[in-house]
């Protein structure tokens, strides 16, 4: 109650937001990922000759859409003492991803660059091998299939990232390919922060608006995985997904109202920011709750946070999503005991990721796009 297995899932078209918006993007600014914001030193090739290494990666220079992105040749990070080189086999293209190429929102240039991006290379999930590891590292060995999540320094747009050892990642489980785990932490890391806010558990009754997206298909699978009962909401044409999902009811909103819904929850989770409280406001218990992943019209849902805090009946929650270590390694146990597998809907080579950003940003998408930027021979 709430106080006061598969392997990949390959789906074709249709969901997404509005890109990066909300309280993912606010959560960077008052709650920044765990890692390092310095720069790198450049990986020297030669000791004898002083040779730079070089790699592939998608790189912005400036703001704006998607053909901003050039993929070209970059100098190769080098870890420091506490970090690990990672030679990067798969990453994704996401909301958060397309809100700092195009600084959209506004305000997202307060801390990525008022003129320019701090970060040129994007791409905030990743899974790889660890191709090198600094002196000090003590968690990770060359070798190692690693998965993790960097959202301060990005990076993952690339053939090689580097990345510190207490940062958010974690070895990849067993029998699990690059493709499933690379989408395995940004869509479900903001679901699961959610659902720890609202205090999900086994008596719970949970609706999820917009089921079919990176947060919201995960949102399903990890509120199944506590036991409550999920209706999820999603078009016509999903119905047959997001059952397999482990939905125990699914409302098609092409076909019914689904704020007309005589069921009553103990929250109605958002997770495209496309209604409001006012709108799911009947579908609640007596002191149930409402939040969305948008910051709502006019900015309303952080302040409707604040209108309802004290009040004895229904409420509005905005949490500020953050992910450590342990909330990676809560994940992989889930993706192991097969509750969770990333909804994946379709698949670019990192010299295609501009027509990935182009894909995403039509807001038809299912799940997540990958890129794919180093062959398992590689």
């Amino acid at each position: 109650m709430i106080p006061g297995g598969r392997d990949a899932v390959q789906m074709p078209i249709r969901a997404c937001g509005r890109p990066v918006v909300t309280s993912v993007v606010l959560a960077r600014a008052a709650c920044p990922a765990t890692g390092s914001v310095r720069d790198h030193r450049p990986w020297r090739g030669s000791r004898s000759t002083g040779t730079l290494a070089v790699m592939k990666a998608a790189v912005a220079m400036r703001y704006g859409p998607p053909g901003v992105v050039q993929v070209m040749d970059v100098p190769r990070p080098a870890p420091e003492a506490d970090e690990l080189l990672v030679r990067v086999h798969a990453t994704t293209v996401n909301r958060t991803d397309c809100g700092f190429r195009a600084a959209h929102p506004w305000f997202i240039r307060g801390f990525s660059g008022m003129t320019k991006p701090k970060r040129t290379i994007l791409g905030n999930e990743f899974a790889g091998v660890v191709e090198a590891v600094g002196e000090d590292v003590s968690r990770f060995a060359v070798g190692d299939r690693v998965f993790g999540y960097d959202d301060t320094r990005f990076g993952g747009h690339a053939e090689y990232l580097a990345i510190g050892q207490d940062a958010a990642i974690a070895t990849m489980p067993d029998g699990r390919d690059f493709e499933v785990m690379a989408p395995a932490t940004e869509g479900s890391h903001y679901a699961l922060a959610y659902i720890r806010a609202a205090g999900v558990d086994d008596n719970s009754e949970v609706l999820v608006y917009g089921a079919t997206g990176a947060i919201g298909s995960a949102a399903v699978q990890i509120i199944k995985s506590l036991g409550a009962h999920v209706t999820a909401v999603c078009t016509s044409e999903q119905v047959d997904l997001v059952t397999g999902l482990g939905a125990d009811r699914v409302v098609d909103r092409t076909a019914t109202d689904f704020t007309a819904d005589a069921r009553r929850y103990d929250l109605v989770f958002d997770a495209v920011g496309k209604c409001s409280f006012r709108q799911c406001r009947m579908l609640l218990k007596p002191r149930g709750i409402w939040t969305s992943t948008d910051l709502g019209p006019l900015s309303q849902n952080p302040l409707l946070v604040l209108a309802t805090r004290f009040s004895r009946g229904r409420r509005v929650l905005f949490p500020f999503p953050t992910i450590d270590r342990e909330m990676v390694e809560y994940l992989k146990g889930l993706v192991e005991s097969r509750q969770f597998t990333p909804v994946v809907d379709r698949t670019y080579p990192l010299e295609e990721i501009v027509e990935a950003y182009r894909y995403v940003e039509t807001q038809q998408k299912i799940g997540n796009i990958v890129i794919t930027v180093a062959g398992d021979g590689d």
